[in-house]
């Protein structure tokens, strides 16, 4: 085997071992609100609600990670270790003072989001019940962000692979303890219901955040945080790599914004066509995530090495790590296509018991074996551009996908009499097209990227 492919598979590997268990958290959440003592379809509904509400704040704020793990990379790649140290104590101190701004107009951003969003009396007062729970993690999330951009810049997703399992496993073990409750030899508790979802969200993120700075302080504040002295801690926020951060994160940003308005808007419209179909919605894009996840950790390790390679001014392992980056991810496309065919419908009932949910979900499932075959480049080459820093192509490939988002989703307006279940098929169609416009304008831009 080529050094190359045991370098991807040496990063690729933990983050794909970390990422099995994020659509778990995703699948947990939503079958413990499935099987509480109430409406399946509401109380699925609130959670995706809930959910949408912070993807609309995080997402936002994706540049802790991405900008983080390819400015590592690539200081990295040029031996500059002090430069590392830098870069994790700006995201981290950009990361706290976004989460105390995000806790204080936690209120405004609430009743501002509810006039655009529309869903049942009942989702929105689940869905609100939700959000003011887990805002409260808001500093521990940020700064994870930051971390694991950091981990995997630093060539180490080991420790990105541990603190995700924590945060995951936590995630899932909090929300079903202190939503169902548990009753064990002489040791009672009833449970919070719905509330103990998200609170077993803010329980796991804090737990993360101190594994991840405990690893910080065990493996590399003597490898890499003794460079740095008090006078570089005072100009963390001053100087040309602090110019080029926030320059990039703009675009990143933009990046960012672009990615609201395709998923938020894909549970927004989906929302309009009723609590049922807001759960198939919900339910759906958790699956065809499952395979983004797998596929995530080869875009990972192409995001370490193409950043250290450039940083290297290694043109030749630029090129070979794109092209056995695409390889792999391409096998994981195969065999995700086999597994949406053969098990989609047994997922869905470990989703929901809610029988109308199920058979509603059925008549998509078609849509499932799409995902590996459109969204296997647009995510390898997400990493790719990203470990190269190449923000405004990373940019301008986002805003060509909300085009194509909203052009596929207006002509099927065109159709007045389209049934919900109708329109619910353009939609997907119009997720999909978004995923074929981002690899279309990164596969032409790919000449450019590589001249180092």
């Amino acid at each position: 085997m080529k050094a190359i492919n045991k370098d991807i598979l040496k990063l690729a590997i933990p983050s794909i071992l970390a990422n099995i268990t994020v659509p778990l958290v995703g699948m947990v959440d939503i079958a413990v609100a499935g099987h509480l003592d109430t409406s399946a379809a509401m109380m699925i509904g609130g959670i995706a609600i809930g959910t949408m509400l912070f993807d609309l704040l995080y997402w936002n704020f994706g540049f802790l990670r991405v900008g983080t793990g390819g400015l590592t990379a690539q200081a990295y790649g040029r031996g500059d270790r002090k430069e590392c140290a830098k870069i994790l104590t700006r995201a981290l101190g950009i990361s706290i003072a976004c989460a105390l701004v995000l806790i204080a107009i936690q209120w405004i951003f609430v009743k501002a989001a509810f006039l655009v969003v529309e869903c049942s009396p009942e989702v929105r007062t689940l869905a609100t019940r939700y959000f003011f729970i887990r805002i409260w993690a808001a500093p521990a999330t940020l700064s994870l962000m930051a971390l694991k951009g950091w981990f995997i810049g630093m060539q180490d997703s080991v420790s990105a692979m541990v603190v995700d399992l924590v945060v995951n496993g936590m995630n899932i073990l909090m929300s079903i303890v202190l939503a169902l409750g548990f009753n064990i030899g002489g040791w009672h508790y009833e449970g919070m219901g719905f509330a103990g979802i998200a609170a077993g969200t803010v329980a796991a993120q804090y737990s993360g955040l101190l594994t991840a700075l405990l690893i910080i302080a065990f493996k590399y504040i003597r490898s890499t945080f003794v460079y740095m002295d008090s006078d570089d801690l005072k100009s963390v926020f001053r100087g040309s790599e602090t110019k080029r951060f926030f320059v990039m994160n703009a675009d990143l940003f933009v990046r960012s914004l672009c990615f609201i308005a395709i998923y938020i808007g894909f549970t927004v419209i989906s929302a309009r066509y009723g609590d049922v179909l807001l759960a198939v919605s919900s339910i759906m894009m958790k699956l065809l995530m499952i395979f983004s996840y797998f596929t995530d950790g080869f875009a990972y390790a192409g995001e370490a090495l193409t950043g250290r390679y450039i940083g290297a001014k290694d043109a030749p392992m630029v090129r070979q790590t794109v092209r056995w980056t695409f390889v792999w991810s391409m096998g994981i496309a195969v065999i995700f296509m086999g597994i949406y065919h053969f098990a989609g419908v047994p997922m869905l009932k470990m989703m929901t018991s809610d029988v109308t949910v199920v058979t509603a979900a059925r008549d998509f499932l078609p849509w499932l074996l799409l995902m590996p075959v459109i969204g296997c480049a647009a995510f390898t080459w997400d990493g790719i551009y990203i470990g190269a820093t190449a923000s405004k192509a990373i940019r301008n490939s986002m805003l060509w996908a909300v085009v194509a988002f909203f052009c596929v989703w207006a002509a099927g307006l065109a159709f007045p009499d389209l049934s919900a279940e109708g329109s619910m098929h353009i939609l997907m169609g119009a997720y999909f097209a978004h995923l074929l416009a981002r690899t279309v304008y990164l596969t032409v831009r790919y000449k450019v990227l590589i001249h180092i």
